[in-house]
C-alpha cells in the first residue's frame, strides 16, 4: 500500500494500556511517522514504540514537563494543532485527551482509536475536581473555566475525525453522548499469551491495581473485615496505600508493588480476582481470566464486555450491582456457592478473544477497508 501514514499519541511517559495499543498500531504500520505532545519514555521502555523517532510539541521543553505535563493541558490543545499533517494520506490518532485534535484536510483519512473523550472534562469532572482538591475556592473557579474551554474544543475537534473506533461499547456510548458520533468497537489488545492456564487454585482472593480512589481498593479491603474466614491478597501501590494499610484487617495481606512474575503467580493461584472499578475496558480482569482465574467484578463499564456472568453459557465470573461492602460480600458468597460451575478452561477461552493477534488483524482490516472506500 503506497500511502503515507502518521500516528498521533497523546503523550509518551510511562508504558500503559494506551501505549500497548499504540505498539500494535506501529506493528501494522512500521513505516509510519509518530507524533506525541511529549516523549519522556525511558530507554528500556522505548521498545514498545520500536525505538521510533518521536516528533514532539513545544511542551517538551516546558519547565518540569517530564513530571508536570498534565498541568499543561490548556496548552496541549494549541500544541496538537501545530503538528503538520499535510504530507500524510492516513492519520491514526490514539487518543484519550487531545491527540484527535490534529488538523487534517478533506483528502486525508483521519481515524481515531478513542480510549475515551477527555474524562476529567466531561462526566468525571466533579470527581476529578474533588480528588485534586479543586472543588472549592478561586482555584476551583479557574479549573472549571479551563475545563469549560476544553469541552468546547474537544467537541469542535471531534468533527475533524472521519471514523471513531471505541475500545468498548461503554466508550462508544460515551462518544455518542459527548460528540454525537457513532463509533465502531474494536476491543484493545491484551497480552493473554504472557499468562498460562492453571487449574489448581489456592484458598485466597486477589485484587491488584494502582491505589487511586476510583479503583476502590479500600472498599474491597473493608469488605473482608466482614469475612474473617476468607483471605485477600492485595498487590499494588499508589497514593492510597498508607490509608488502606491502616484499615486492613488481619485476613488481608498488602504486598505493595510486585514485579510481573510475582503478580502472574498470585493471579494464577487465586480462587478469584476481585475488581471494583468502573473502567472503560479493564485489562487486568482479562489477564486474570487468561490464567484461568474467575472474576468478581462491579457490573458497570467494560467488565460487562470482558466477563461472562454466571447464568450465561460458559460463565467466567459474577457481578455485584453497587460499590459497597455488602454487595461485594454477597457476590463473594454467591461465587463460593457456584464456584464449580465456573471452570478455569472457560475463563482462559474467554480471555483469548482479546489477544494481540486478533486486535492487529481486526484493526488492520478496518483501517485498510476504510481507506479503500475513502480513496475511490
Amino acid at each position: 500500500m503506497n500511502v503515507k501514514v502518521a500516528i498521533v499519541h497523546d503523550w509518551l511517559v510511562i508504558p500503559g494500556g494506551g501505549e500497548k495499543v499504540l505498539a500494535e498500531i506501529i506493528k501494522i504500520f512500521p513505516d509510519a511517522n509518530l507524533y506525541s505532545i511529549v516523549d519522556f519514555l525511558k530507554d528500556e521502555d522505548r521498545k514498545i514504540i520500536q525505538n521510533k523517532k518521536v516528533n514532539t510539541s513545544f511542551i517538551q521543553k516546558f519547565p518540569k514537563a517530564k513530571t508536570k505535563y498534565r498541568n499543561y493541558l490548556p496548552f496541549m490543545m494549541l500544541a496538537i494543532e501545530q503538528f503538520d499533517m499535510s504530507a500524510y494520506d492516513i492519520i491514526i490518532s490514539c487518543s484519550h485527551a487531545v491527540a484527535k485534535g490534529v488538523i487534517t484536510g478533506p483528502n486525508q483519512l483521519h481515524i481515531c482509536y478513542c480510549h475515551s473523550p477527555i474524562r476529567y472534562a466531561w462526566d468525571m469532572q466533579h470527581q476529578y475536581l474533588k480528588e485534586s482538591n479543586l472543588d472549592k475556592g478561586f482555584r476551583s473557579f479557574i479549573a472549571r473555566w479551563i475545563l469549560h474551554k476544553v469541552r468546547i474544543w474537544d467537541y469542535r475537534t471531534s468533527f475533524g475525525v472521519d471514523f471513531f473506533i471505541a475500545n468498548s461499547n461503554y466508550i462508544a456510548k460515551r462518544i455518542k453522548k459527548v460528540y454525537g458520533r457513532t463509533a465502531d468497537v474494536i476491543h484493545p489488545n491484551v497480552a493473554v499469551n504472557d499468562f498460562t492456564l492453571l487449574e489448581a487454585k489456592d484458598d485466597f482472593f486477589l485484587t491488584a491495581s494502582r491505589m487511586v480512589p476510583y479503583k476502590r481498593i479500600d472498599l474491597i479491603v473493608e469488605s473482608f473485615r466482614g469475612m474473617p474466614d476468607k483471605k485477600l491478597v492485595v498487590i499494588g501501590d499508589g497514593p492510597q496505600f498508607e490509608s488502606i494499610r491502616k484499615i486492613a484487617p488481619e485476613n488481608v495481606e498488602l504486598m505493595g508493588y510486585q514485579p510481573f512474575p510475582v503478580l502472574k503467580d498470585f493471579m494464577s493461584r487465586a480462587k478469584a480476582f476481585i475488581f471494583a472499578a468502573e473502567e472503560d475496558f479493564g485489562i487486568i480482569p482479562v489477564e486474570a481470566q487468561a490464567c484461568g482465574t474467575p472474576v468478581i467484578a462491579f457490573g458497570r463499564g467494560g467488565a460487562l464486555e470482558t466477563v461472562i456472568p454466571y447464568g450465561l453459557d460458559k460463565p467466567t465470573g459474577v457481578f455485584f450491582d453497587t460499590q459497597d461492602t455488602s454487595s461485594i460480600i454477597e457476590s463473594i458468597q454467591r461465587f463460593e456457592s457456584i464456584r464449580s460451575d465456573i471452570t478455569p478452561k472457560n475463563c482462559r477461552e474467554n480471555a483469548l478473544r482479546f489477544s494481540e493477534e486478533r486486535f492487529r488483524k481486526q484493526l488492520q482490516e478496518y483501517i485498510l477497508g476504510k481507506w479503500d472506500d475513502f480513496s475511490k
